[in-house]
């Protein structure tokens, strides 16, 4: 939003009295005074006006490492969710930047920024995200083909992007997918009737999950992680 809206808005004074006021040096954005009053700002920048603080709102960027049985959600009846690993005073602000199902453990991500967020879950961005893979069966050489190829899923008339599979031994394998369709993972494995019995998310984008974070912990993202997206 444009600096003199934004405070126009807020005051509820006529967008000239704010421009004449901004003009005046009287508003600062970040701690800086502005006389600009075309410049767009965001809902984190502090916003004041003669020294009253209009708008100050802090980022918040967080990566979990969701442990097996909690829904991904912010509230359920019936299951826990994921926000109830954070203290209170993150619950209210936090939504998810994308999800793990119940029974899948690994990398979250949540934030209180809708416009990060959407360039994680935007189809159109392709952010690839990594699994561990733990299947019934063993996996050979055939999968690797398969999921490099690309899979046509007939249900629901989609072609999946190609995959890329690196298998570490029999039973486990670790999946780069570019989509995050409905049980997709488990889907593929299981066009080759091989049941996945354990999925867990290790990376999406440039973030890593930290080895470090033992499962239901979480801890902020970097300031580079952040800007990786």
């Amino acid at each position: 939003m444009r600096l003199d809206r934004f405070v126009a808005n807020t005051t509820a004074e006529s967008r000239q009295s704010i421009r004449r006021k901004i003009s005046e040096g009287r508003v600062s954005v970040g701690g800086e005074v502005t006389r600009q009053f075309d410049v767009e700002i965001d809902q984190f920048v502090r916003i004041e006006l003669d020294g009253r603080v209009l708008q100050e709102k802090v980022a918040y960027y967080f990566m979990l490492n969701k442990p097996v049985g909690y829904l991904s959600a912010t509230s359920d009846p019936q299951y826990k969710v994921v926000l109830e690993l954070f203290e209170e005073t993150y619950r209210s602000e936090l939504h998810l930047a994308g999800r793990l199902d119940r029974n899948t453990s690994g990398l979250m991500l949540l934030t209180n920024d809708g416009r990060w967020s959407r360039k994680i879950t935007e189809p159109g961005e392709k952010i690839p995200k990594t699994y561990l893979v733990k299947t019934e069966k063993p996996v050979t050489q055939e999968y690797v083909d398969l999921f490099a190829a690309g899979m046509y899923f007939p249900y629901e008339d989609v072609h999946i992007q190609p995959a890329q599979l690196e298998i570490l031994d029999a039973h486990l394998s670790r999946l780069t997918i570019y989509e995050g369709r409905y049980h997709q993972v488990k889907r593929m494995y299981g066009r080759l009737r091989n049941k996945v019995v354990a999925l867990h998310r290790e990376r999406m984008g440039h973030i890593a999950l930290d080895r470090e974070l033992v499962a239901g912990d979480y801890r902020p993202l970097t300031a580079a992680e952040v800007a990786s997206v």
